[in-house]
């Protein structure tokens, strides 16, 4: 089984410019039922899915999700070398040992990037 958290956006180009153009995730495709109709897209990155929707329905904003990972630290380094002007995130440990990353996305969205001590 996997689970592929759904993300409630308002702005495509506000939800790319995190998620793609910061974060590094890549557009694996986009649908919408009619021109004008809000969209719905799929980000991927290192065999992590988000699901991006602007649907009502769907979903509320401020969701949190966390995201077990490798080598955080350069991978902070690399977000803080783009200076990003929204998101300047800092490296913090955890109460269950390990290092841990948040960031909040232009809708209030969170992504907790975790990786375990024992897995450096």
């Amino acid at each position: 089984m996997t689970a592929i958290p759904l993300l409630r956006i308002f702005d495509y180009a506000k939800a790319r410019e995190f998620y793609v153009d910061w974060l590094g995730f890549r557009v694996d495709w986009e649908h919408r039922f009619a021109p004008g109709m809000p969209l719905y897209v799929q980000v991927s990155r290192e065999g992590m899915r988000l699901h991006l929707t602007e649907h009502h329905g769907d979903c509320s904003p401020g969701a949190k999700v966390f995201v077990d990972c490798q080598s955080l630290p350069a991978y902070h380094r690399d977000l803080l070398e783009k200076k990003y002007a929204f998101n300047r995130p800092g490296l913090e440990a955890s109460e269950w040992n390990s290092l841990t990353m948040e960031v909040t996305d232009p809708f209030g969205n969170r992504l907790l990037f975790n990786q375990y001590h024992d897995s450096e």
